[in-house]
């Protein structure tokens, strides 16, 4: 008689994306190649990034609190320092010392800002600074225009991929490793403490007008939402709109409103003039909120070593 039992079927590409593409909210080991058309949306990939956005909808249904906008506030403030000063100043560009605990710690609070790990984070930049506003910069508005620079590098299989070869100081720590590696957890675990505290506080102070849903929308996705675009401002904006004290090859430039809503990274042209220092300020006018927190973290010993700008740096400005 003919065999009639069915030979095992091997998984088409196409699934074989998507499981791919799923596994990777959960684990990102499996995202170190990218396709050819590494540059295109990977929408599949994108939609936890895309609910947060959809969650945000849900201001209505939920109200609003004195204390939800406080939280939501100071849940921005506290993570945009740690974007600026850690995943930038200390991980990207090694501008201060830090103990091994007090770098982790940055790190955790970093990686709650659900921007990836701190070695993605650090990868990316400093190949953003090796090869700006050229093919290989991951996010020039000059090659790839705005929507690009702003958030499509940052969903596309080619931004989900870390060049290890850029960051030997950084990959031999296994606790940075594991953050990097599984960087959904601790964005998982702020938003459960979040909902607990707003439940929290419906039951021991309903006067405040609170509660888990409404603390979640507010303190963790609204939050969340206004952080990431307010970050990434300076990739897109920041490369096009203000003032070049320096003569650069890229396109940097300043932007007092930007560095106000990012605790000084909007001195964008004065970064890329020289990254070396903890202070993106050059001018005394030039408000530096980042810097201003690591002079005090260093004046407690928390951290160490602030590189200051050397003098020769201001002979080499325009005005």
């Amino acid at each position: 008689m003919p065999n009639t039992r069915a030979e095992p079927r091997e998984a088409s590409p196409g699934r074989t994306h998507r499981w791919r593409s799923i596994l990777r909210w959960f684990d990102t080991a499996d995202a170190q190649g990218y396709e050819p058309d590494g540059d295109r949306v990977d929408w599949l990939r994108a939609t936890p990034f895309i609910g947060m956005h959809l969650a945000c909808l849900a201001v209505p249904w939920v109200g609003v609190s004195v204390v939800a906008i406080l939280v939501a506030v100071a849940l921005y403030a506290v993570r945009m320092f740690a974007l600026t000063a850690f995943y930038h100043r200390y991980f990207s560009h090694r501008t201060f010392g830090a103990s091994r605990a007090v770098q982790f710690l940055g790190a955790l609070v970093g990686a709650s800002c659900v921007q990836r790990g701190p070695l993605w984070w650090a990868a990316h930049h400093r190949n953003h600074h090796r090869h700006a506003d050229t093919d290989q910069d991951p996010h020039s508005p000059r090659i790839r225009g705005f929507v690009h620079s702003h958030v499509g590098w940052f969903l596309s299989p080619r931004g989900f991929h870390t060049d290890w070869a850029r960051i030997p100081d950084l990959a031999r720590y296994p606790e940075l490793r594991l953050l990097d590696r599984f960087d959904l957890l601790v964005p998982v675990g702020l938003a459960a403490a979040v909902y607990g505290l707003g439940a929290l506080l419906e039951r021991v102070v309903p006067q405040w007008g609170t509660n888990g849903p409404q603390m979640l929308v507010w303190g963790f996705f609204v939050s969340t939402v206004v952080l990431f675009h307010a970050t990434v401002t300076i990739n897109s904006l920041a490369h096009r709109y203000g003032s070049r004290r320096f003569d650069t090859r890229d396109d940097s430039r300043n932007n007092a409103w930007l560095a106000l809503l990012t605790f000084g990274e909007g001195w964008h042209n004065n970064h890329h003039f020289f990254p070396g220092s903890a202070r993106q300020g050059f001018r005394w006018w030039e408000i530096d909120l980042t810097w201003y927190g690591l002079r005090a973290l260093a004046a407690i010993g928390v951290v160490h070593g602030l590189k200051p700008v050397p003098a020769w740096v201001a002979e080499r400005a325009r005005r």
